[in-house]
């Protein structure tokens, strides 16, 4: 069932995103968010009302960046505002080993990650579809009570994910992979463009903007983001450098393009292997 009462804390894309899709599901909302600029666009858009709620909620979402859920999630528990919590930001295993050094109630948290976004932030990108058809990450503990866990997941299908249950570690090696050195690939492939002469850079197609289109998210943003994963991020990248390397040297005289098509090859594969989805990414 669709939880009925939600606060959501934070009204960034993701944030305004839920709380929009909750709306359209018949949730009452509030908002809340340090930046009143960004909580008072989100009230307009229709997305709830601003302030925390006259009375505890079914539900709170901490849709905060993963170096402050365990501040956040510590407050908010203190304040009593929700029978249970969870969050969407796009690390697990930090927040969650911060929360319990706080002393956080773990019985009534749950952590969770849509698996979706764009390049664009702030609640002016927000869309009440923007999860619809991807999955949900969720990431139960043993100490995850069973109401927690239901609430979270009530939330993900109120949205149009597809909950899928992964211990904190399996979800940031899983994301490593699948979206933080992706990330990181885009920013490099539009580094090369910063300094590039004006004439060169005008010839850029759909190709190079298909490639670079996150690299426009903000970098505050992702700078933490790799921060809170950095050890499982540098491993992939090394094995990406591994590649990098091989495929600069085949493509030294005398060319090897064997080497060249095999990498090819290996990109077409795994290419083919991401499912079909509506979402962004």
């Amino acid at each position: 069932m669709t939880p009925q009462r939600v606060l959501v804390v934070g009204t960034g894309l993701l944030g305004t995103s839920v709380a929009l899709a909750l709306r359209s599901a018949g949730a009452e909302v509030w908002l809340t968010d340090r930046d009143l600029r960004a909580v008072r666009l989100a009230v307009d858009r229709g997305a709830g009302t601003q302030g925390p709620p006259p009375q505890p909620v079914d539900l709170c979402v901490l849709a905060v960046p993963p170096g402050a859920v365990a501040e956040v999630l510590y407050a908010a528990q203190g304040a009593g505002y929700a029978a249970a919590y969870t969050d969407v930001a796009s690390v697990k295993a930090v927040p969650l080993r911060e929360a319990a050094e706080r002393g956080c109630d773990l019985s009534a948290f749950v952590g969770g990650h849509p698996m979706a976004g764009a390049e664009r932030s702030g609640p002016e990108a927000a869309r009440a579809d923007l999860f619809t058809g991807r999955p949900w990450v969720l990431t139960p503990t043993p100490a995850t009570s069973p109401a927690a866990l239901g609430a979270a997941r009530a939330l993900a299908l109120a949205c149009g994910a597809e909950p899928v249950a992964l211990s904190a570690d399996e979800h940031d090696r899983a994301v490593a992979v699948v979206s933080h050195v992706p990330h990181l690939l885009a920013a490099l492939a539009a580094a090369r463009l910063a300094d590039a002469p004006a004439a060169l850079v005008a010839l850029a197609g759909q190709g190079v903007r298909d490639v670079t289109r996150v690299a426009a998210s903000d970098p505050d943003l992702w700078a933490g983001i790799l921060a809170a994963n950095a050890g499982l991020v540098a491993d992939v990248l090394d094995a990406v450098a591994a590649d990098l390397a091989g495929v600069a040297a085949a493509l030294r005289p005398p060319v090897d393009p064997v080497a060249v098509r095999d990498l090819l090859v290996r990109g077409r594969t795994g290419r083919a292997r991401i499912p079909e989805s509506s979402g962004d990414r």
